[in-house]
């Protein structure tokens, strides 16, 4: 599929030229804070504009891909006036000596002359005294210095940290915007292309992840495990253990989906209004069974187990888990 660019997610586009508006009016400011949903492509956007404000020949809104900042841009060590800080490991917090060696390089001199980026993803992963360390570069930031902040979780940037930046909103596109892209990118039917984004919450560049990705052999790992559950083809510890090194986080994300539509076919709407194809015969059974008050009983309690895990109050993995499943277990008895 190659690698993306601004020009090929269209529905980028509206905020790309709200940037380049405060650009041309020399109204930009030093620190944005760029908002959405995960995979709706915030990286994407953030390198885009990174290397449209490097770029020795910009114009029209574009970067012209010819330069020597923009080889630079484009090549696999990247630009020396371009700086990414991201967590060390997927789901650990950005440290705070992370952040002080970026100070190092807000106050230094640009070696090409011109604007220094820095690019800080997710601005949430990044504990109390990182982001501390934070608010000196954000309120006091190198001349020609813009950050660029990426998060998906908004509520849990600290707030001191949110009132120094900018907000740049991007939300997913709709889905007859977003069904034909994934399709095409993936040269599939836009049946399968609209269920990968109802599993990927309407994100594009996450239902791109689905065709032969981790991500949909985790939704799979998800549904057969409830499944084989139901039908008692595994235990509660064999499905417990099997889900220990998952991502539990997203896994309860979709979830909470599931049991959307077995709200739907439990109250009796039809199958139109289904979302989850691809656990239809599941749920269809096990509306067949499940009271009222045991599904919206089970329904808080994976908001309250999601709630638990986004504040990090590092609850034992083990023991969520399996009350999970012997929750899921109990709707099966009505």
């Amino acid at each position: 599929m190659g690698e993306l660019h601004i020009s090929s997610c269209p529905w980028l586009g509206e905020r790309w030229n709200y940037l380049i508006r405060l650009y041309n009016q020399a109204r930009l400011p030093h620190a944005l804070l760029i908002n959405g949903p995960e995979g709706v492509g915030k990286a994407v956007f953030a390198r885009a504009f990174s290397t449209y404000l490097l770029c020795q020949q910009r114009a029209d809104g574009r970067a012209c891909g010819y330069c020597k900042n923009c080889q630079l841009s484009q090549s696999d060590g990247g630009h020396p006036d371009l700086y990414v800080l991201e967590p060390e490991e997927r789901g650990k917090p950005v440290r705070v000596d992370q952040v002080r060696e970026l100070t190092n390089f807000v106050y230094s001199t640009a070696q090409q002359g011109g604007y220094r980026l820095v690019i800080i993803g997710p601005a949430h992963d990044m504990n109390v005294a990182a982001s501390n360390a934070l608010l000196k570069t954000l309120e006091e930031p190198g001349q020609e210095t813009i950050l660029l902040l990426l998060t998906h979780r908004l509520g849990q940037v600290m707030p001191t940290i949110r009132s120094r930046c900018q907000r740049v909103d991007i939300a997913s596109p709709s889905l007859e915007v977003s069904v034909p892209w994934v399709a095409q990118k993936l040269q599939i039917e836009e049946e399968k292309s609209r269920q990968y984004l109802v599993s990927a919450n309407s994100a594009p560049l996450a239902a791109l992840a689905f065709e032969d990705g981790e991500l949909g052999v985790l939704r799979q790992q998800l549904i057969s495990g409830l499944a084989d559950l139901l039908k008692r083809r595994r235990t509660l510890v064999e499905v417990s253990s099997a889900w220990q090194k998952l991502d539990l986080e997203r896994m309860l994300g979709w979830l909470h989906g599931l049991l959307g539509d077995l709200a739907r076919l439990q109250i009796g709407q039809g199958d139109q209004y289904l979302r989850h194809r691809d656990a239809e015969n599941m749920l269809k059974a096990l509306a067949r069974r499940v009271s009222t008050e045991s599904l919206f009983a089970y329904i808080d309690q994976v908001a309250e187990t999601r709630r638990a895990l986004l504040a990090r109050t590092n609850p034992n993995k083990q023991l969520l888990i399996e009350s999970l499943l012997l929750g899921w277990l109990g709707l099966a008895r009505g």
